[in-house]
């Protein structure tokens, strides 16, 4: 038993993180996900805004805690009037609703007058189009007549990537990728998530989605580089704020944000890919 916990330790130290716990968080979630996408999507679409709702909360909360000062409650909101828009109407509805959404947070940030009133006004806009639009793809994909597939794919190709990333980072890690954004992200890890996503991707594209091999193992590789950089993103944002994780709110993961930095940015990378790839087979 004392050799499994430290086996354990070192595998934590290396990784960056508690190694059971994570794997837990992580069951739960895909739980969560696929029993609420199965039974009754719209509680799915519930869950989802819910925790980008969490997610935005934690990211004014990195901005407050360095000095500015963008409107959390208005900025909530507005992730969630665009992520109702996307369910209810579409990608049309999204492109009409974004700038309002900006356009009345610009003038909202007006009321405290022009005190750093570009660093609130960057802040917002920001955390619109990271937390409010790049979002709003899940439920464009969820809203889908295939529906279940789609989220289903995007599951995993996050998952698949994050699960060899690590493994292979843990096991084969020599080369770090990005040292001073995430010191713990190497090469290694890069590359051995990127062949087995492309096999998953592959295989989910053509018994899921009933499309080529060949076009879902391209999607692999353009998932895997949208995961990789959107976790190197918010990496970016947490170095910038002087902060480790965005929240603790997900024990052994960190934030709600910190879960979901790579879907983030994989879900329209995997929306605008469909798209661009709908006449072929």
């Amino acid at each position: 038993m004392s050799d499994l916990h430290a086996i354990n330790e070192a595998i934590n130290k290396r990784a960056g993180r508690k190694l059971f716990t994570s794997l837990f968080i992580a069951l739960v979630l895909l739980a969560i996900i696929f029993t609420s996408m199965a039974l009754l999507p719209v509680a799915f679409a519930l869950v989802v805004a819910l925790a980008f709702a969490i997610s935005i909360h934690e990211l004014v909360g990195a901005y407050r805690g360095s000095g500015i000062y963008p409107p959390g409650l208005l900025l909530i909101i507005s992730g969630l009037s665009l992520y109702a828009v996307a369910w209810w109407w579409g990608s049309e509805g999204v492109l009409a609703a974004l700038p309002v959404v900006a356009i009345i947070n610009l003038i909202w940030l007006l009321k405290k007058g022009p005190g750093e009133y570009a660093a609130r006004a960057s802040a917002s806009l920001l955390s619109i189009l990271y937390l409010g639009l790049l979002p709003s793809f899940i439920f464009l994909l969820a809203r889908d007549s295939d529906g279940f597939a789609l989220i289903s794919v995007l599951v995993i190709l996050v998952g698949v990537n994050d699960t060899f990333a690590y493994i292979a980072g843990v096991l084969l890690g020599r080369h770090k990728m990005a040292p001073l954004l995430s010191p713990k992200k190497s090469w290694e890890g890069f590359f051995g998530g990127l062949v087995a996503t492309a096999i998953a991707s592959a295989t989910a594209f053509h018994y899921l989605l009933e499309r080529s091999w060949w076009i879902g193992a391209l999607m692999g590789v353009v998932g895997v580089l949208a995961a990789t950089f959107g976790d190197l993103i918010e990496s970016a944002l947490k170095r910038d704020f002087g902060i480790k994780d965005m929240s603790s709110f997900l024990p052994g993961h960190g934030g709600m944000l910190d879960r979901l930095d790579s879907a983030t940015v994989t879900a329209p990378a995997l929306w605008i890919f469909l798209e661009v790839t709908r006449t072929l087979v």
